[in-house]
């Protein structure tokens, strides 16, 4: 299962070794995390849903917008640490997640899908160690998955 852990933000960015190598205004930031076997498919449905879900407010406060609606942006970070298994003991397992050349490939089916619904996309560096920095609005914080 493809899994985002979504979040409305006012601003967000990602660094590198103390670089910014990503960043949005107004939008979600979006955490995303590969599991072994999933396909392109599940990853170009999970973009719709972000596109599409209604997170942000409409004129009475309501949650009835969408990214697409408000011209959002996305901030896109890879987090292979969604994936992970808690059930037994106190270390987390990693065995569900993808290989990391899988992983990358669905991140990056991910984001052109996005793209391709309309959002500006900005992402973080794929498997590099990254420092993500946001203004969470609200706060909003949603998990999906296919």
């Amino acid at each position: 299962m493809v899994r985002a852990v979504v979040q409305r933000v006012s601003e967000a960015s990602v660094s590198v070794a103390g670089s910014v190598r990503g960043s949005c205004g107004r939008g979600l930031l979006v955490l995303l995390g590969v599991a072994r076997g999933d396909v392109d498919a599940d990853a170009v449905k999970l973009a719709g849903r972000v596109a599409r879900l209604r997170v942000f407010d409409d004129d009475v406060g309501r949650f009835d917008r969408s990214l697409l609606d408000v011209r959002g942006e996305a901030l896109v970070v890879s987090q292979f640490t969604l994936i992970a298994d808690t059930a037994k003991g106190n270390r987390p397992s990693f065995t569900r997640a993808a290989e990391p050349e899988e992983a990358e490939h669905l991140y990056g089916q991910f984001c052109e899908a996005l793209a391709a619904e309309g959002v500006p996309v900005q992402t973080g560096v794929f498997g590099a160690r990254m420092e993500v920095a946001l203004v969470n609005d609200g706060p909003v914080t949603i998990v999906l998955e296919t």
